[in-house]
């Protein structure tokens, strides 16, 4: 199947009920991982490309070998670049043949964010790729890019919409009381923003940091109007924990097919349960 736009992807999500699952891939291993589960479920799925993998591997190799492992698969995929604070580099993405881009512009003052992303918006939307921008602060590192705690802070609901109006971005990332890595204690979202936000800004919610937070929190999440959730650290973990287990078993094991491949089937089996939970499974059919 062909790859499918960022916007038709998720906006048929928000008015589905459920949430696409948009998971961080960083090698040949993670990519087969998330589309074999994908293929499994039937559910249409975004496949992320973040900062960490592109400085170690470059954006146009892993657009190639996400494409090269694409052959066979039956059901709805998009390619999404996550958490670019450049333009040039969103622009590469645009010419790489990605579906979806975000611009990262949280880290900067409301007006130059406003100006970049919709920049980005103007050119993607002429291309049918959909566009992702991000207001208010949300914590924690991702693809080392740090927000101190104390920093965090609640997207305002009037702060949402007046960015969503200035950016026409198709999907909103904010910050509700996620982070990105490990969480400290258990994180108590913000609900009743969230209902604030859904009301008047009427547009899909992105959720960053979806790693940890209890399954209970997640379901109401999407109830709310959350329509992509990104998932990175918990196939991290899943990956690692994988290899670790031939390692531990076989401290002589060096053959990568073998302690590559049980990372790869272990963190499959985690991007399974997060399909499940997000609830797009056997949604592929309706694309």
């Amino acid at each position: 199947m062909p790859y499918l736009s960022g916007y038709t992807m998720v906006q048929h999500a928000w008015k589905n009920g459920y949430a696409i699952g948009a998971f961080s891939a960083h090698n040949a291993e993670t990519i087969r991982a998330i589309l074999l589960a994908a293929e499994q479920e039937q559910a249409p799925i975004m496949i992320q490309v973040g900062q960490k993998v592109i400085s170690v591997m470059g954006l146009e190799p892993m657009k190639a070998m996400i494409d090269a492992f694409m052959q066979d698969i039956t059901v709805p995929v998009c390619i999404h670049l996550d958490h670019s604070r450049s333009f040039a580099q969103t622009m590469q993405a645009v010419q790489a043949g990605f579906q979806s881009v975000m611009f990262d512009g949280s880290h900067l003052s409301f007006d130059e964010n406003v100006r970049i992303t919709r920049a980005v918006a103007d050119v993607a939307h002429a291309l049918n790729i959909g566009v992702e921008g991000e207001i208010g602060k949300i914590g924690g590192t991702e693809d080392d890019i740090s927000v101190d705690e104390k920093d965090a802070l609640i997207t305002s609901s009037d702060e949402a919409l007046k960015f969503s109006e200035l950016t026409t971005v198709d999907y909103l990332a904010v910050s509700i009381g996620t982070a990105h890595g490990l969480y400290k204690q258990e994180p108590k979202l913000a609900f009743d923003r969230l209902h604030e936000i859904r009301e008047i800004v009427r547009k899909p919610i992105v959720l960053h940091g979806g790693s940890g937070v209890p399954d209970e929190q997640i379901r109401k999440a999407v109830a709310l109007g959350v329509a992509k959730i990104n998932v990175d650290t918990e196939l991290r973990q899943a990956f690692t924990q994988g290899m670790a287990e031939v390692l531990n078993n076989d401290p002589e094991e060096f053959v990568l097919a073998v302690s590559l491949g049980r990372g790869r089937d272990v963190m499959k089996e985690r991007v399974v349960e997060k399909i499940r939970l997000f609830g797009s499974h056997g949604k592929a059919a309706q694309f």
